[in-house]
């Protein structure tokens, strides 16, 4: 793998991890803000958001895992294809080859002298890259993946943890929100810039889901009060 495609695929998993994390905070705080306003009694309210984390960490790594385990399924169905098709049809992948060269300025005569040489020495591996952006032998670990979410979603977690449990009663809920706030606003913006996306926007829409969570679950505890 080249230095520019290692560079986007670290900033790709950095990202997903900044997400994460997000996923986590936004998911416990709401259950644990909901149980706050439901109930005095700090065990429910601990138990509750033990459950989420664990519950959701889990959740996460293992949809990531089967995400994952698809996508390198069918970028290997995608060689196998590409393999079959160089043994029965090869002149007309040299030509698709070549003609991928013309559409980047170069003459027709050199850029099939170029794809005569490079399907010569690497035909798999350059049909497959022109064609579906791939590197043979390059697949990105579901098991990586998996263990990637549960950490980040499990850090993203620690934060409401912390803060329904330590504060005192009166107190917990307004600092809950108020933290969680913090972090969403971090989060977005983190991952706006990561994936090059405007960061105003995407830290309103962070904090803006964020707050609307956690009162619609305070809402609902407050209801069904213990």
């Amino acid at each position: 793998m080249d230095k520019t495609n290692d560079l986007a695929e670290r900033l790709n998993i950095l990202r997903a991890g900044v997400l994460g994390a997000n996923d986590g905070i936004v998911s416990v705080a709401g259950v644990v803000v909901g149980m706050a306003s439901a109930t005095n009694d700090p065990m429910p309210i601990f138990i509750a958001g033990l459950s989420a984390v664990l519950a959701g960490a889990f959740s996460m790594a293992g949809g990531e895992y089967v995400s994952v385990s698809t996508q390198k399924d069918t970028e290997k169905a995608a060689i196998i294809k590409q393999k079959e098709l160089l043994k029965t049809n090869f002149e007309e992948e040299l030509s698709s080859v070549a003609k991928y060269y013309e559409e980047q300025g170069i003459s027709p005569e050199l850029s099939m002298t170029i794809a005569k040489e490079v399907m010569e020495k690497h035909p798999l591996e350059t049909t497959i890259h022109q064609k579906y952006n791939l590197e043979v032998g390059e697949y990105t670990n579901p098991w990586h993946a998996a263990f990637s979410s549960f950490i980040s979603f499990t850090i993203g977690s620690i934060l409401p943890m912390l803060t329904i449990t330590l504060f005192p009663e009166n107190l917990r809920v307004l600092f809950t929100i108020f933290a969680v706030t913090v972090a969403l606003f971090v989060t977005g913006f983190v991952s706006a810039t990561l994936g090059g996306a405007p960061r105003k926007p995407a830290v309103f829409r962070n904090v803006v889901v964020g707050l609307i969570t956690m009162f619609v679950t305070y809402g609902i505890g407050h209801l069904f009060k213990i």
